[in-house]
């Protein structure tokens, strides 16, 4: 059993106290730990929540998983514009991360770690990245995190005898996925929140899906490719 993994994002504001999340992760199944599914408000309930595509049934989740992971969030920053100037800082076992940035994005950090891990089966497959989180990653830098995770995830799946999408087919169909699920949220979230922090940076995440979404062509890749020069032999 692998010890549990822990985040600790500390939103520091210059006219009002900080706010802690500390986010545990299950060492093994990379599940968030400890998220309350009692005493819930009633929009996080699946039937108030559900996206389109979700294969939850109602019969056996009374709660939408995402749903109750942007609870704690939605109520701590409901109030608060989305372009206030924070300090962020966030502690990990090995290391510390600190940053002048936006509330909205960092945020939006903070939710690519709840949203993967939070028990939603369309964002299950982003744990890894979770896992490896990059705070602050860039455009570029996430396209590379995906494509490095998808293509593990392939080698793995090869491994065990399956067929492989080498050529990152299906990897499509999961970044619309993600679109379609971050759509809902937005609106879901628009219903509820006074200002825009949690919508923003939603839509910030989903900017990053679709930005390599549109990169998944031949031309994008062949600048990826070059990195590799020393593999192919000149």
């Amino acid at each position: 059993m692998e010890k549990d993994i822990i985040f600790q994002y500390t939103f520091k504001f210059k006219d009002r106290p900080p706010k802690v999340f500390k986010i545990k992760l299950d060492g093994t199944t990379l599940n968030l730990v400890n998220e309350n599914f009692e005493s819930q408000p009633d929009w996080t309930r699946l039937k108030n929540f559900k996206c389109p595509h979700c294969p939850l049934s109602e019969n056996d989740y009374e709660f939408c998983p995402l749903a109750v992971s942007l609870a704690d969030v939605i109520d701590s920053f409901s109030n608060m514009s989305s372009y206030e100037q924070i300090e962020l800082v966030i502690n990990t076992e090995e290391r510390e991360f600190r940053k002048e940035t936006s509330l909205q994005d960092g945020v939006r950090s903070m939710l690519g770690i709840k949203m993967a891990t939070c028990g939603c089966p369309v964002m299950g497959k982003f744990k890894p990245m979770a896992r490896f989180h990059l705070p602050f990653a860039n455009l570029e830098e996430t396209q590379y995190r995906y494509f490095s995770m998808y293509m593990l995830a392939q080698y793995f799946i090869a491994k065990r005898e399956g067929k492989a999408d080498w050529e990152m087919h299906e990897f499509r169909n999961i970044l619309e996925d993600v679109r379609v699920l971050n759509l809902n949220v937005s609106r879901k979230v628009a219903q509820i929140e006074a200002k825009d922090t949690t919508i923003n940076s939603v839509v910030i995440l989903n900017n990053f899906a679709d930005y390599v979404s549109f990169n998944l062509d031949e031309q994008s890749l062949n600048e990826v490719e070059v990195l590799f020069n020393d593999y192919f032999g000149y």
